[in-house]
């Protein structure tokens, strides 16, 4: 049986690591395009070279012309400008509009029935570009920023308890910026709320450290921004879809009254499944939350707002 086909563009280090997490677990063959098509071309031959090592099967082909993704069944949008010290997300605004509108235009029009990821930053708000740039149906174009904040949420849960990640549950909903959601009342171990196992300050600051995680890694590097755990989690999200799981992850999507908001993007639990995100998951959340989460809607809100104002 023939692999599916995955698109990734973008040949820097969220791309091809993303590309590299997609061929050893088989989940398809991979077109990786970037402008620098050098660039493309050289990271494809290095994986390729990995598989009889690996032992893995999928193939990698790098280009920088759109017409090799003919035919995909999955397009994760990597391309645009990373953070640089002192940057927030909404700082690139205007230049990864401009490229995220341009490569999904022709990315959209090459495989018309694919399902789209965003992973550029600012998240929800390029989604937003994505879904007017691609006009595929709401459901087949999402972002990747829940699994991701979610992740690093759990992480410091779990070094912070000294347990393995693998019992710790935690979702963090609303924008992918300052104003994200971290809710500590669905946040177990082993399913003990974390409240009854950490004290309330140790938890807020873990809240604080997740909602500036990327900064953290940000002024850590100096020279760019997070990509190992972005790839794992865009890669989570498209096995998902491919495998049809029907998982319940957290991603950016298109809400039609869901936590009462109304006509927006915006980062919530949704079933994954072979026609993109399938169903929202509507939860109970307490007032604090519902609150933060309408804050952080408004902030994207501001941002697709902006892009409206730009879009001829």
């Amino acid at each position: 049986m023939s692999l599916p086909k995955i698109t990734v563009i973008g040949a820097g280090n969220v791309g091809a690591t993303l590309a590299q997490r997609l061929v050893e677990q088989n989940l398809g063959n991979v077109v990786l395009v970037d402008i620098a098509e050098g660039v493309a071309r050289g990271k494809a031959l290095d994986l390729n070279q990995s598989a009889p090592v690996m032992g893995y099967t999928a193939r990698v082909t790098g280009t920088a012309q759109y017409e090799e993704t003919a035919g995909s069944d999955v397009i994760v949008v990597t391309s645009g400008s990373p953070r640089k010290p002192g940057m927030s997300r909404d700082d690139l605004l205007k230049i990864n509009y401009e490229i995220v509108r341009s490569v999904v235009e022709r990315a959209a029009k090459a495989s018309p029935n694919a399902v789209i990821i965003v992973v550029t930053n600012p998240l929800d708000a390029m989604v937003y570009v994505a879904l007017k740039a691609s006009g595929f149906p709401k459901n087949r174009v999402l972002g990747m920023a829940g699994v991701l904040d979610s992740a690093r949420f759990r992480t410091f849960l779990a070094e912070a308890l000294n347990v393995s990640t693998s019992v710790v549950e935690a979702t963090v909903l609303g924008g992918h910026g300052d104003d994200m959601v971290p809710c500590l009342p669905l946040a177990r171990a082993a399913g003990i709320p974390v409240a009854q196992l950490l004290p309330a300050e140790v938890l807020e600051a873990i809240v604080q450290r997740t909602r500036q995680g990327g900064a953290e890694i940000v002024k850590l590097l100096q020279t760019g921004s997070a990509y190992y755990a972005p790839a794992a989690s865009a890669c989570r999200m498209v096995a998902a879809i491919l495998r049809d799981e029907k998982a319940i992850l957290p991603c950016a999507v298109w809400l039609e009254g869901a936590f009462g908001l109304h006509q927006q993007i915006l980062g919530v639990p949704a079933i994954l499944g072979r026609q993109g995100a399938e169903k929202v998951v509507e939860i109970a959340l307490t007032a604090e939350d519902r609150g933060g989460l309408a804050k952080s809607a408004e902030a994207v809100r501001g941002l697709c707002q902006q892009i409206d104002q730009w879009w001829k």
